[in-house]
């Protein structure tokens, strides 16, 4: 006997995240998102696809109140868009994916979905945003590998930028905790009320973010200095030997240094043997230039009037996968 059933309870929510949630990236754990959840506090909807009360699929909500309609848990939002990535359906048939949907007693509009969300809600989903990542495998793990990809005008142009910063003493440091104050410091004054941080409710969640990638030996902060000058700070999580690169701040002062901090990010994850290096959406021409790897994600946006429809097929027809 198959069903859908709503759930609210943030404890029984956690372990229905814990039973059907992959866990395969820093943004897949309960307590990453949870922090966010508690600093914005949205109230839990899970939508779980039951055969004889086991949980099969499901959809992981909040309910937004300002933008009168569902979210991806855990709920976050800035300028009315939320923010991280990775989301998903959990499904194994388009038809539980649009059962699950069509159970909403509400409209729903979920960022960031993964390749396979796409396939399982085929025709309702559409292109969001492309991430873009770098793959060390690519290059053998060799950082001078991947240099050689740019052609030789470019090599010179970039190298020409690197030297005018290293006429003065460049000095890298890794994970001194004081410097994340820094980077919400430079992000702020770089831009003002467009930055995530001026927003007192996302500074606390990433606050407490810091906390928990301390606890568990996950942070990773890079800071920069020229001079003696704080030129960039950005903060990174190391999962699963993924590093995801999370927030940065930099200095008006030295211009390049943004790519300098990049440059050493990738680095880094040649000499670590890193499986990607992820520097999530955003629409900045020098993911491209840098010959980063997209990777779309996608997004779902229905209203009342699609839910009323009889578009996913009846629960009791569904095949369940084994």
């Amino acid at each position: 006997m198959y069903h859908i059933r709503t759930y609210t309870d943030t404890e029984e929510c956690r372990q229905l995240w814990e039973t059907l949630w992959p866990d395969d990236c820093f943004f897949d754990l309960w307590q990453v998102r949870s922090c966010f959840n508690q600093a914005f506090n949205r109230p839990l909807h899970f939508q779980v696809f039951e055969e004889n009360n086991v949980p099969k699929g499901m959809i992981a909500l909040c309910w937004i109140k300002e933008q009168e309609s569902y979210g991806h848990f855990p709920g976050e939002t800035w300028k009315g868009e939320t923010w991280l990535e990775q989301n998903k359906i959990i499904s194994c048939h388009p038809d539980m994916s649009l059962a699950l949907i069509n159970s909403l007693p509400g409209p729903v509009h979920l960022r960031y979905l993964t390749h396979d969300s796409f396939f399982q809600t085929r025709g309702v989903v559409h292109q969001d945003e492309i991430g873009y990542l770098f793959l060390p495998k690519k290059y053998e793990y060799s950082f001078h590998q991947y240099l050689a990809e740019f052609s030789g005008k470019t090599r010179k142009k970039m190298n020409a930028e690197m030297s005018k910063l290293e006429r003065q003493p460049v000095t890298i440091r890794h994970n001194r905790l004081s410097d994340v104050d820094l980077l919400f410091k430079m992000n702020i004054q770089a831009f003002g009320k467009d930055s995530y941080f001026s927003d007192q409710r996302f500074l606390t969640a990433f606050e407490k973010l810091v906390s928990y990638m301390v606890s568990n030996g996950m942070i990773r902060i890079t800071t920069i200095l020229i001079g003696g000058k704080t030129a960039a700070v950005d903060m990174g999580a190391v999962y699963k030997k993924n590093y995801t690169i999370l927030a940065g701040g930099t200095s008006p002062e030295f211009k390049g240094i943004a790519k300098l901090i990049n440059f050493h990010h990738i680095n880094w994850a040649c000499t670590q043997k890193m499986k990607q290096v992820d520097f999530l959406c955003g629409n900045f021409n020098w993911k491209e230039r840098f010959h980063l790897t997209p990777r779309p994600l996608y997004a779902l946006k229905l209203n009342n009037s699609f839910l009323r429809q009889n578009l996913s097929a009846k629960v009791k027809e569904i095949k369940i996968c084994a």
